[in-house]
């Protein structure tokens, strides 16, 4: 019975640390992909007053319709580094709880 609960222990206490893994991992992925959104929204931007200089106002459409694009991208993954703000949270407390049985 002993050997049961040992097993079961170190089986969920494993399963909690490979989330905590995972979700230190999405949250590198989210940081990175929020960083190049926001670097291709400042070139966007840049993009977007020569165009409108230049009076090209279909390019400068596009150019919009790529910066709301953009900016979409970067609310999902700041959305996502909060679930996986909770989630690692999470994973602690149950790390914890199962050290403490």
């Amino acid at each position: 019975m002993f050997l049961v609960l040992g097993s079961m222990f170190a089986l969920g206490e494993n399963g909690d640390r490979r989330d905590l893994r995972g979700d230190r991992i999405d949250r590198h992925q989210d940081r990175r992909d929020i960083r190049a959104d926001r670097r291709d929204i400042r070139q966007d931007r840049r993009q977007l007053h020569k165009a409108l200089q230049r009076g090209n106002y279909k390019k400068a459409h596009q150019i919009r319709r790529d910066m709301r694009h953009d900016q979409r991208d970067v609310r999902s993954d700041r959305r996502d580094l909060v679930r996986d703000r909770r989630d690692i949270r999470h994973d602690r407390r149950d790390i914890r709880h199962d050290r403490r049985g």
